[in-house]
C-alpha cells in the first residue's frame, strides 16, 4: 500500500512530461510533414554509389 503513495505521483509526473514534450514538438513543427521523408528515401538517386 505504501508503494501506492510513491507511485502514483510518479506515474502522474511522468504522464504530464510526456504530454509537455508531445505539446512541445507539435508546437515546434515535427509533424508537420510525415510524408516526405518516407518518399525521399524512395525517389533517392543511387547512381553515386557504387554496388
Amino acid at each position: 500500500m505504501e508503494a501506492l503513495y510513491v507511485l502514483i505521483p510518479l506515474s502522474l509526473f511522468f504522464a504530464f512530461a510526456a504530454l509537455a514534450a508531445f505539446i512541445w514538438a507539435v508546437r515546434k513543427g515535427q509533424f508537420s510533414d510525415l510524408s516526405s521523408p518516407a518518399e525521399r528515401l524512395v525517389l533517392e538517386d543511387f547512381e553515386d554509389q557504387k554496388i
